[in-house]
């Protein structure tokens, strides 16, 4: 019985335990909660203004310092394309005097009668001039270069000072004859003895070889003179100097222009015609017209398209016209084409009244005949009502 009586003590005790022991389980517990709170409450707290304050001010400055330094790239990458502009500029222009060099070599390796009554030196001047005209010309063209020769184009003396002072070269330009050393050879160096005004090509002479005769003159032109234009114009048409001179110094400062009067004019496919065309069906269908160029009776070009047909002379192609020509070497370039009407007037009553106005044409001549009808006799009468004056040359600063 007495042993029955404290086993019961002994359990009763165990159970008294166990409930303590969890109370005081659960109180730990509620302890801990508390200072869990309590310590996440701290560790949570809302920083300082001040806090907020400087690290906004370190991420507006690494922003800013971003952004300079992307400024400082762009700036790079703006200065490395410049320097690349610069670079291929003088290899453009260095390939240009390259090309000058090598004609001039050429004119004087293959014993070129332009050279013959020159010296090297003379040659190979670098002296810069305006422009270089280039009157286009015949052998049975005597009469008509004396007319020019007593109107518009200064003579003797006034040809030189016209070279020395206004840097303006002019010359007639006329190749060779098929039989080379014949009596219309022989005339025009009796005229070039007398006169001292002729550019002689290595050129034989020939209606159908117009196309071929511009190439030769703007090679021949350009190896002898360093001018910023290259101007062909032909023998019966009336010219003021100083009004062409005034008109291309406002493009010098481009470096490929085409100056001329522009014109499309229509594909003759028609055998027989006047400026009929062989090669008629590159152009399209019956009916098509030409592509934008310049007028053959006086147009200009610049160094650089100069340089450019010297370069490729050996595969320009040549149509049947010249002017036409021209355009087509120039049709697939980077070219600006430059319209001016002042380059194809009319003469009189057409020239006298805009020169009356005040606007002095730079080329006067009938679009019928394509020059001055009847030049010879009527020149002089066009250069009296239509010319500049001899002052105007003279007294102008180009």
């Amino acid at each position: 019985m007495k042993s029955t009586m404290n086993w019961k003590n002994k359990r009763a005790e165990s159970a008294l335990k166990g409930v303590a022991s969890r109370n005081l389980t659960i109180f730990l517990c509620i302890v801990c909660f508390c200072a869990g709170m309590l310590f996440t409450h701290r560790m949570w707290k809302v920083p300082e203004a001040k806090s907020i304050s400087r690290t906004t001010q370190v991420d507006d400055q690494k922003w800013k310092d971003v952004k300079s330094e992307s400024k400082d790239i762009l700036g790079e990458v703006s200065k490395t394309d410049h320097a690349i502009q610069t670079l291929d500029k003088t290899i453009s222009n260095l390939e240009m005097e390259l090309a000058a060099a090598r004609a001039l070599q050429d004119s004087i390796m293959s014993g070129s009668p332009i050279t013959q009554d020159l010296k090297i030196p003379e040659l190979t001047k670098k002296r810069k001039y305006l422009m270089v005209i280039g009157i286009n010309t015949a052998f049975s063209s005597r009469k008509r270069r004396d007319s020019v020769r007593a109107t518009w184009m200064p003579q003797g003396d006034k040809l030189k000072k016209l070279e020395e002072e206004k840097c303006i070269v002019i010359r007639f330009v006329i190749g060779h004859s098929a039989t080379s050393g014949g009596i219309l050879d022989r005339a025009i160096e009796a005229e070039e003895k007398m006169h001292g005004d002729f550019l002689r090509l290595e050129h034989v002479e020939g209606y159908l070889e117009l196309s071929a005769k511009t190439k030769s003159y703007f090679t021949t032109a350009m190896s002898l003179w360093d001018a910023n234009f290259y101007v062909k114009v032909d023998d019966d048409v009336h010219v003021n100097i100083g009004a062409l001179a005034a008109s291309l110094t406002r493009h010098r400062s481009k470096p490929r222009v085409y100056i001329g009067c522009m014109k499309s004019g229509p594909v003759l496919a028609q055998k027989g015609v006047r400026y009929h065309e062989p090669e008629h069906w590159k152009f399209g269908e019956d009916g098509n017209r030409y592509f934008r160029h310049a007028t053959g009776q006086l147009y200009a070009i610049s160094k650089d398209l100069a340089t450019y047909i010297s370069i490729n002379r050996h595969i320009l192609h040549k149509y049947a016209n010249e002017d036409v020509t021209l355009g087509s070497w120039f049709i697939g370039l980077d070219v600006e084409h430059i319209d001016d009407r002042k380059l194809c007037c009319g003469t009189p009553p057409d020239c006298e009244l805009k020169a009356q106005a005040g606007n002095i044409c730079v080329a006067s001549f009938d679009w019928s005949c394509s020059g001055i009808c009847k030049s010879v006799e009527r020149i002089k009468e066009v250069h009296r009502r239509c010319g500049e004056g001899e002052n105007a040359l003279w007294s102008t600063i180009f």
